[in-house]
């Protein structure tokens, strides 16, 4: 992969989680309820924001 695809990726990344995973509510409520390892479970289990990062992800490897 090319370093300026790549280095676009990981701008687009880190804008979505900017603007979807900073002050998540039902990330912090599940942190709170269940502990850091549910929240992030329901991250890239069930959340459609953490689909579409794995996505992502996977242009990355």
């Amino acid at each position: 992969m090319k370093p300026t695809v790549r280095k676009e990726v990981l701008q687009q990344v880190e804008s979505i989680m900017a603007q979807y995973c900073e002050g998540c509510f039902l990330h912090r409520y599940l942190k709170q309820e269940g502990g850091r390892r549910l929240a992030h479970r329901f991250c890239i289990s069930q959340c459609t924001v953490g689909a579409t990062l794995k996505e992502y992800g996977k242009k990355l490897i």
